[in-house]
């Protein structure tokens, strides 16, 4: 069983900013429950494959100099948690920021909200 602080840099780094398809995949199948959902500003998803979908799609569109970098503490309680990230070129001015807020159930992710900085 992960912690949710484990949990919270796993989903940052091994699945959404990693650009090796098969890696990321089984980071994919430890980090999230089955039938984990993931709600951004542009709707939600259900399950792994759309996970998996939305962190190909996210990478495949930037430039491979862009990273994902923890933006502050991990907040984390017994079965929720939270990060602050941002996202661009690393060592350069990040092209995004938001937060991610989780919920945990048996050890994985069961319910995943990302919110970007305004």
């Amino acid at each position: 069983m992960s912690s949710v602080s484990d949990l919270l840099a796993a989903n940052l780094h091994d699945v959404f900013g990693n650009r090796d398809t098969a890696a990321r995949r089984a980071a994919i199948e430890r980090t999230y429950t089955e039938d984990v959902t993931f709600t951004d500003p542009e709707g939600s998803v259900t399950g792994r494959d759309a996970v998996e979908q939305k962190a190909r799609e996210l990478l495949d569109k930037t430039p491979a100099t862009f990273v994902f970098a923890e933006d502050g503490r991990h907040y984390a309680g017994p079965d929720t948690g939270a990060l602050g990230w941002s996202f661009g070129p690393e060592g350069g001015d990040p092209a995004a920021r938001g937060i991610d807020i989780i919920t945990v159930r048996d050890g994985r992710i069961a319910a995943l909200v990302t919110v970007f900085a305004a």
